[in-house]
């Protein structure tokens, strides 16, 4: 059974998210903002949720058409072939989006969708009551410049959860956003990557479970593991596949942070992501670091001023960073912020800069390669 599977990313991470598709074997057909589509069959689907570290989601799509009206958008989805994924006693409910389309009434859509789904397998199965009792199936529609786009969420839990982080600090730093910063930041066996405001530890933890090549998914769950034309032994056999690709690292994270709470968490998540033997967590002022002759790069999250401290607090603490790291110089910086004007009051211009997205809010990577 072949599909076109969609996963879904942040702003700015499909490069990083097309990179990993063509690595696990499959063909790109589309990328556009926040979204790549590929070609893939029924162990795509188990191989692309467990191994994904930048994906949101990983959908199937059942079809796309132009809708302009709520008549084309009820025909183009009742045309389309639900009885080969749902059941005559599943659940399909239906959420959505749409943007830049005529249109624009979320409930109207999702309401004629799911009119349309009903009306189409009810004609399968011929039957037109529906007890929906069985397994799920999440229905989503994506309406963009009026292409509709329906599909079927086989995650469930978005992937960002990976598990290990059953508690966070405030303003957490979304898994799927830490672990492209760390490996933007490039982590080496003979560098040391260091977090000095590492929070709940995710950056650290992020860079340290690449290295290690564990699998961000391989021990959580999925929403398709319930369908029932997917094989449990193809879970199975992707979730040993997943195991079989751990292997041993000299790779080295520091993880530290003012703040004892901060600490407790970290030691805590690292533990569960089984990252504790690679990722060193203790407490230390990130102004009293010192580089110890060691070969290092600094990745960071600071407080952006949009939760977490005052602005003012946040821009006296940028100006410290950027006399105190330069002190460390040749070590890398790489800090991920929504301040505008981060660079002003860090003291220099970054040698590249990088526009993402933690969550919904723009923010910036600042790298600065030579930190002098």
């Amino acid at each position: 059974m072949k599909f076109e599977l969609v996963a879904t990313c942040l702003f700015g991470l499909e490069h990083l998210l097309g990179e990993e598709i063509d690595a696990l074997g499959y063909e790109r057909i589309s990328t556009i903002d926040g979204r790549v589509t590929f070609a893939g069959d029924r162990e795509a689907v188990a191989l692309s949720n467990i191994f994904l570290r930048y994906a949101e989601r990983v959908f199937i799509k059942v079809g796309s058409f132009r809708a302009e009206s709520f008549e084309e958008l009820f025909e183009g989805t009742r045309a389309l072939n639900w009885s080969d994924y749902i059941g005559k006693l599943d659940v399909f409910p239906v959420k959505g989006h749409a943007i830049k389309s005529k249109l624009h009434s979320i409930p109207d859509c999702q309401a004629i969708v799911k009119k349309a789904v009903v009306r189409s397998i009810g004609s399968a199965y011929g039957i037109e009551h529906f007890e929906e009792t069985g397994v799920k199936y999440q229905i989503e529609f994506f309406i963009l410049n009026d292409l509709a786009t329906l599909m079927i969420d086989t995650s469930g839990v978005a992937l960002h959860k990976r598990g290990y982080r059953k508690d966070a600090l405030g303003a957490p730093i979304r898994e799927t956003l830490a672990a492209a910063i760390a490996a933007t930041a490039r982590p080496r066996e003979n560098v040391l990557l260091w977090d000095p405001m590492c929070g709940s530890g995710t950056i650290a933890i992020e860079a340290a479970m690449m290295m290690k090549g564990i699998a961000p998914g391989r021990s959580r769950y999925f929403a398709a593991e319930e369908f029932s034309f997917i094989d449990k032994k193809i879970w199975q056999n992707a979730r040993e596949e997943a195991f079989d690709s751990e292997h041993p690292t000299d790779f080295q994270a520091f993880a530290s942070d003012i703040d004892t709470s901060a600490v407790a968490l970290a030691e805590k998540n690292a533990r569960l992501a089984g990252v504790s033997d690679v990722v060193k967590v203790f407490r230390q002022d990130a102004m009293t670091i010192s580089a110890e002759g060691r070969r290092g790069t600094i990745v960071c999250n600071p407080p952006y001023g949009e939760r977490l401290g005052t602005l003012r607090e946040v821009e006296q603490l940028y100006r410290e960073m950027g006399v105190h790291f330069r002190s460390l110089s040749p070590w890398q910086v790489y800090v991920i912020t929504s301040h505008p004007s981060f660079e002003r009051f860090y003291g220099r211009k970054a040698d590249k800069v990088r526009k993402l997205y933690n969550g919904m809010l723009p923010c910036y990577l600042y790298q600065f390669f030579k930190n002098k």
